[in-house]
């Protein structure tokens, strides 16, 4: 009697079949990632931290331009339309070194407010606030 075609190619066929659903397991969470990831990333309240740490002058002075953020953003946003809460982690680098930014602001009648608004470099752990630079900034 002939054997089946798989008793006659298990030997990399199972195998196979256990790489493939691995393969399919990893890719499924690492979409999930990328668009949880990219939702943070298009948060209004990201984007406003992001560029203030990007145009301070203290933060580019220390890491240099351009200043870039990274993937591995942690924290989490509710976005209701009016209303929201953020609180980011944001890791950034430039060509000088790394920092991250930290960040936590809820929103109001569809106006984004800041309770926290920092920059701590990872070199020597300085921390620069990015709202009391903003505010001794002068009138343009």
């Amino acid at each position: 009697m002939e054997k089946s075609w798989f008793g006659r190619n298990w030997k990399w066929a199972a195998p196979t079949g256990c790489l493939t659903l691995l393969l399919l397991v990893g890719a499924f969470i690492a979409t999930i990632f990328f668009f949880v990831f990219s939702m943070m990333k298009a948060n209004d309240a990201y984007q406003h931290s992001l560029e203030t740490a990007r145009h301070n002058p203290e933060v580019v002075a220390a890491l240099g331009q351009p200043i870039s953020d990274g993937w591995f953003v942690t924290g989490n946003f509710e976005d209701n339309g009016a209303t929201g809460v953020a609180n980011f982690s944001i890791p950034v680098s430039g060509p000088k070194g790394g920092a991250t930014v930290y960040v936590e602001a809820h929103k109001h009648a569809g106006q984004w407010q800041y309770d926290t608004m920092v920059v701590e470099l990872d070199a020597n752990h300085q921390r620069i606030d990015l709202q009391q630079a903003a505010a001794e900034a002068p009138a343009q």
